[in-house]
């Protein structure tokens, strides 16, 4: 698979500096360059044709569209893998948290109904496969 990624990567540098030495054709035009600026436009076309074929070899790579805004912001869209974990580790302690203050609160109301409703509690926790109190 690395293979794939390195050959659509060789093909993106071609054809990005096809296109700056394009740009710089263009940019200062003279008639005499026509032969020139119409080797490069084919160029072009051939290297548009070739991540093409890339882009057929990798269809099966979804790409989530943040990491397009981070580009587009001019971040390194490896740092979108690295946030993502450090907000799902985030997001777990908070779930971890909210879990252990529920269970915490569960075995609080277990007890003191236990102390006000000893019978029904017993029942309860008969049903549910605790212990009941001694």
């Amino acid at each position: 698979m690395a293979e794939k990624f390195d050959n659509l990567e060789e093909h993106l540098e071609k054809f990005v500096e096809n296109i700056r030495q394009l740009g710089i054709i263009v940019s200062d035009f003279q008639p005499s360059s026509q032969a020139v600026l119409n080797q490069k436009l084919n160029f072009m076309i051939s290297g548009l044709q070739d991540i093409e074929k890339c882009r057929q070899q990798l269809h099966e790579i979804n790409v989530p569209l943040e990491v397009f805004d981070y580009i587009d912001q001019g971040r390194n869209p490896q740092l979108y893998t690295k946030e993502c974990l450090e907000r799902a580790l985030a997001r777990n302690e908070q779930v971890k948290g909210k879990i252990d203050t529920m269970m915490k609160f569960k075995s609080l109301l277990i007890s003191e109904l236990s102390k006000v409703f000893p019978e029904e509690m017993a029942k309860y926790k008969a049903i549910h496969g605790e212990d009941p109190p001694p």
